[in-house]
């Protein structure tokens, strides 16, 4: 079974759903994205058929999530409010409202997960990510802003808080190995095997009865994600200090070098952002 949509490819087999994030060389979550992954989403509440768990990958190698569109930020806030209403105008909110799907979730992850891109990968329940070639990092600090759609709430409770502060505040890059030791993902595996594990991972959880997976993973919830009113807060921040004018500067700055653009910052934006020359 597949399903019709502009900027991810879907299959379905066993009871996993298969999402591969195909928005450009990139996959910076933008206006189409969001709203691809708004209806994905939205599915899997309303009409899930037999699907029991996800995997969510990239089509592209090198990315992916770069980070959001940051030339697109009420856009796809616009469509992100699509998943709850305009009191829920976020896309924290959405990516909130990702983690608490009644089926499990799996970040399969090869290149670069920065921003809102590692962050869409920490909504999901479980991340298993490439060795070799796995990245992951929340540069926003680095540009005067903070991470405001999950990333404080969750690398805070996965990796306690002197290593959040340390990932965080440093804004720098970590490879899977060092993501792994962290708690940062669940496991870095051999690229060459990272592809059989999590089908074969999530084919076994599809196998099992389903509303014992689902107590299960509605009491590990109530335990460990954020509340609603921490993640308003986090988005609200992310938008008041992306608008100042040092953020704007920085981020200018960026931008001329190649922010957004397949190369080289892309590829070592962890490094980028601590080489601002006002």
């Amino acid at each position: 079974m597949s399903f019709a949509y502009s900027s991810i490819q879907t299959r379905q087999e066993a009871g996993v759903r298969f999402a591969t994030l195909d928005a450009g060389p990139l996959n910076l979550i933008g206006v189409d994205l969001v709203r691809d992954l708004v209806s994905l989403v939205d599915t899997l509440y309303t009409d899930p058929g037999d699907v029991r768990v996800v995997v969510i990958d990239s089509a592209s190698p090198e990315f992916f999530s770069a980070h959001v569109d940051l030339t697109a930020i009420p856009q796809y806030t616009a469509e992100a409010a699509k998943a709850g209403g305009p009191g829920d105008a976020s896309l924290g909110m959405f990516l909130y409202k990702l983690a608490h799907v009644p089926m499990i979730t799996i970040a399969k992850v090869r290149g670069r997960a920065r921003g809102g891109g590692n962050e869409l990968a920490l909504a999901c329940d479980m991340i298993f990510a490439s060795r070799e070639n796995a990245i992951f990092g929340q540069f926003e600090s680095g540009t005067g802003a903070l991470p405001g759609a999950g990333g404080i709430q969750h690398l805070t409770r996965r990796l306690g808080r002197t290593r959040a502060i340390e990932a965080i505040t440093g804004a720098d890059d970590f490879d899977a190995d060092l993501a792994e030791r962290y708690g940062w993902i669940n496991r870095a595996l051999p690229d060459a095997e990272l592809d059989g594990f999590v089908e074969s991972l999530a084919k076994r959880i599809a196998g099992f009865p389903p509303e014992g997976v689902k107590a299960a993973k509605r009491a590990i919830n109530g335990l460990t994600l954020p509340d609603r009113a921490n993640v308003r807060s986090d988005s609200a921040t992310f938008l008041g200090l992306v608008a100042l004018p040092e953020s704007r500067e920085r981020l200018d700055y960026l931008a001329d070098r190649g922010l957004q653009t397949p190369g080289e910052l892309e590829r070592d934006l962890g490094k980028a952002v601590a080489e601002f020359r006002g």
